[in-house]
């Protein structure tokens, strides 16, 4: 089993800079994969950005130049860094992960999700 904690959300105004992180613990080999989505209500779930454990990286088009997406892996952990925020940011945004098992299976894990708001 794998926990995932989130932190960082927050109001924040237009132009202004948040940086989320995800810690992600329990028992598993390593992890493979780490990325960001997010969602408003009313709409699906939508990719932001995602790291490969060899620190290859994608981003949505929407987000490009402005958020940055890194990993250290010797804390198993995930940031994201949102510059320049705009109120379409407005979403809550989950981290998710995939890790290899020590029974050497592949699983995918959520974390319970952070609200940003963009507002004046």
């Amino acid at each position: 089993q794998v926990q995932l904690v989130e932190s960082g959300g927050g109001l924040v105004q237009p132009g202004g800079s948040l940086r989320l992180s995800c810690a992600a613990s329990g028992s598993f080999s390593n992890i493979n994969f780490m990325g960001w989505y997010r969602q408003v209500p009313g709409k699906q779930r939508e990719l932001v950005a995602t790291i490969k454990s060899e620190g290859s990286t994608n981003y949505a088009d929407s987000v490009k130049g402005r958020f940055t997406i890194s990993r250290d892996n010797a804390k198993n952990t995930v940031y994201l860094q949102m510059n320049s925020l705009k109120p379409e940011d407005t979403a809550v945004y989950y981290c998710n992960v995939i890790v290899f098992t020590t029974a050497r299976m592949y699983e995918n894990y959520w974390g319970q999700g952070t609200q940003v708001t963009v507002s004046s």
